[in-house]
């Protein structure tokens, strides 16, 4: 990149299901003024804000920052599905880079409801017909079987006709999922299970079962962008940068390759992890800590191959062999991901930045991956988008 972005100050806010959670007025604030804090920065310091968020009207991200500052700058509301946060981070990422600002605010947040996600408006085509009509001419299911689900779960099946990999497996992510999380304060569900109650719970789709399906969530996270002028001027800690980022949309496989996972996105976020690894200089194999999207455990599993941390039709091994966690090759989702710690449609993006950022600055405790110096982000939406960014302590 030529040039260099800083992560001046992150923040988000503990993750809580619907029925606890405080509206999305009370939530985005909050997270705004801890991202603030840890720059160390004032409201009337960013120059503009990219405010993410999927189920709320026109204007929600000028209604949250308004509860902090009103001092006239652009606020641009951003709705890409479950990569909205990191859509948000994508855009204040090459404002700076550009030259045109010095201090940007990416924002998330989302105030859900309880169950499966659903369609809001029924009078007009849904953006998801089209995932919708092919997943259910590939693999008929029962009525009543929630699209994401069936589409996460379908890829699932379709990996495991493929490799013949076990069920303990996918219920094996959870497992690992839910002991990360049991040192995350931030996270909804952080009670240890094991593989066997895992695969005990109800059968969703396929491959899935309810314990590997990530909860409806509300919560809300941030981050301050900042260019290496801006924070030398204002002295700002500068000691971690976005190395390189890349966001793709859906190619034509997507459809016409007859596959469940190149459905759920394996081909957008294979072609922007290489883009990353590119623009960065470095390979899969130099990554210590990863977030990347867990929605299923299905994806969790495909996202391995798709990064390049096990090659294809390996996955099974890499993780019975401990490679995803702590003392393997990177510790994948050590916040417990959205499998444990919830998955607030617009705020997961920069949730996962603030963790990213907080593990290399060697501040996340007893979930601290050791050594931590270089970092992947993965956030994908169906619909579809992408985003992978890498940082570096520099």
């Amino acid at each position: 990149m030529s040039t260099k972005v800083l992560i001046a100050g992150v923040g988000m806010i503990p993750f809580v299901k619907p029925s606890a959670a405080e509206p999305y007025t009370v939530m985005g604030p909050k997270a705004i003024h801890l991202a603030l804090k840890d720059a160390g920065v004032d409201y009337d310091k960013i120059q503009q804000v990219y405010a993410g968020y999927v189920y709320g009207d026109s204007t929600c991200g000028q209604r949250v920052v308004y509860e902090v500052g009103m001092s006239g700058v652009p606020v641009i509301n951003v709705n890409n599905n479950c990569s909205t946060g990191s859509t948000a981070l994508f855009l204040a990422r090459q404002a700076i880079e550009s030259g045109a600002l010095d201090c940007v605010l990416a924002l998330g947040f989302e105030q859900m409801a309880p169950g499966a996600l659903a369609s809001v408006f029924s009078d007009r085509p849904s953006p998801m017909d089209k995932w919708n009509a092919q997943s259910y001419a590939l693999q008929p299911a029962p009525v009543g079987t929630p699209p994401a689900p069936h589409l996460f779960g379908g890829a699932g099946i379709e990996y495991q006709q493929k490799y013949g990999t076990r069920n303990a497996t996918f219920a094996k992510i959870s497992e690992k999922a839910r002991r990360h999380a049991f040192h995350n304060d931030k996270a909804i569900f952080r009670d240890p299970v094991t593989v066997e109650q895992v695969l005990a719970t109800p059968q969703i789709y396929g491959v899935l079962t309810r314990l590997q399906c990530c909860p409806p969530t509300c919560g809300a996270a941030a981050a301050v962008l900042v260019s290496e002028r801006f924070a030398k001027q204002h002295g700002l800690r500068a000691d971690i940068a976005i190395l390189g980022q890349a966001m793709t949309t859906d190619y034509a496989s997507t459809f016409n390759a007859g596959s469940m996972i190149k459905a759920v996105g394996a081909e957008m976020s294979k072609r922007a992890a290489d883009a990353v690894y590119a623009q960065a200089g470095i390979g899969p194999g130099d990554i210590d800590v990863c977030e990347l999207h867990d929605c299923f455990t299905a994806n969790e599993l495909l996202t391995y191959e798709a990064l390049g941390f096990t090659p294809e039709g390996t996955a099974e091994k890499f993780i019975w062999d401990g490679d995803n966690t702590y003392g393997g090759k990177v510790v994948t989702n050590p916040s417990g991901g959205l499998l444990s710690k919830g998955h607030p449609l617009g705020a997961t993006g920069l949730a996962q930045c603030t963790e990213l950022v907080e593990q290399l600055r060697g501040d996340c405790g007893p979930r601290q991956v050791e050594g931590a110096r270089l970092a992947l982000q993965h956030n994908i939406g169906i619909g579809g988008a992408c985003v992978v960014t890498a940082y570096g302590r520099v």
